[in-house]
């Protein structure tokens, strides 16, 4: 008899903790229990139409960063290149294509977390839960997601806007640590002439890659200006398709007074289904006086992979 009061309370323990999980858990109301895509969803040939009026000069421009094994990344993350020529040894020509041929072929040992990257909605999730309430026993195989795999995004294209925060700070470059929520967002949105819409892509320019990642690489990787955890609230209010920035992760390191570390990115992937867009260089537009363009990337489709580094393309 005592046998089973105990296995009943455990049972009941157990319930109580799954139950209490549950609540901290909510299923998207826009888009349904079963959705993969979170805002992705927000892409649509009218959105697509509407962007393409953006491209004025017939001009493009790379977001993404060159990379290399010197790249700074977040701890332990690392690349590795090899540039090899099989079956060449000694000089051996590949007589089997017909003539003296010779080739080189590439192996990469990497992360693909590192440089410029997407992060895609099973990268940061609470109390064992991604988006949708997707539970990390279910999903996070070490052979590959098997659900919010990046390999599943659809192409990403729409309406994009840059808030340049250095300059609506009065600085160059922003300093580790400093930070923007509401209140700044709508401020600098205002003083720019910048709106954001529903399905549109936010980048924010905080001066900090192209000032410190050539100069200081150690001290790039160790810290960050960034969005605050109420910032990224705001945006999610707004419907938007994605929130990137010219730095590492998006969000201040050390983070700002009250906000967990990262935890704008739990609210921004986990709870909106808002894909995240890190190290876009998106100076060099700016000197152009671009600040609103058609967005568009297609990543990497390696299945169940959590991130991937990206080199979407302005077109202006």
């Amino acid at each position: 008899m005592r046998l089973k009061t105990i296995g009943g309370a455990l049972f009941a323990l157990s319930f109580a903790a799954s139950a209490a999980m549950a609540q901290d858990c909510d299923h998207s109301e826009r888009w349904g229990a079963e959705d993969l895509h979170g805002s992705a969803n927000l892409v649509t040939p009218e959105r697509t139409l509407e962007a393409t009026k953006l491209i004025k000069q017939g001009k493009s421009m790379p977001l993404g960063i060159v990379i290399d094994a010197n790249t700074p990344a977040f701890p332990p993350r690392s690349l590795s290149l090899q540039v090899v020529q099989p079956n060449q040894q000694g000089g051996q020509k590949l007589t089997a294509f017909g003539y003296p041929g010779n080739y080189n072929d590439d192996l990469l040992q990497t992360w693909v977390g590192i440089g410029s990257q997407i992060d895609g909605l099973g990268h940061l999730g609470e109390n064992g839960h991604y988006y949708n309430c997707l539970d990390e026993k279910e999903i996070s195989q070490i052979t590959g997601l098997t659900k919010l795999g990046v390999h599943d995004i659809p192409p990403l294209v729409g309406r994009a806007v840059i808030l340049d925060m250095a300059a609506h700070a009065g600085v160059d470059v922003m300093q580790a640590g400093d930070h923007f929520g509401e209140a700044e967002v709508r401020a600098a949105a205002e003083a720019q002439g910048v709106t954001i819409g529903e399905g549109d892509i936010v980048l924010f320019h905080t001066g900090w890659t192209e000032g410190m990642l050539e100069s200081d690489p150690g001290a790039w990787v160790s810290g960050e200006p960034g969005l605050s955890v109420s910032g990224s609230r705001y945006l999610a209010s707004l419907n938007v398709m994605a929130v990137g920035a010219d730095t590492w992760g998006v969000e201040p390191v050390p983070p700002a007074p009250g906000d967990g570390a990262f935890y704008g990115h739990v609210v921004l992937l986990k709870e909106n289904g808002i894909y995240i867009l890190e190290t876009m260089n998106v100076g060099p537009l700016l000197r152009e006086g671009v600040n609103e363009f058609m967005f568009v990337l297609g990543q990497a489709r390696i299945r169940g992979t959590v991130q991937m580094i990206i080199n979407p393309v302005a077109l202006y």
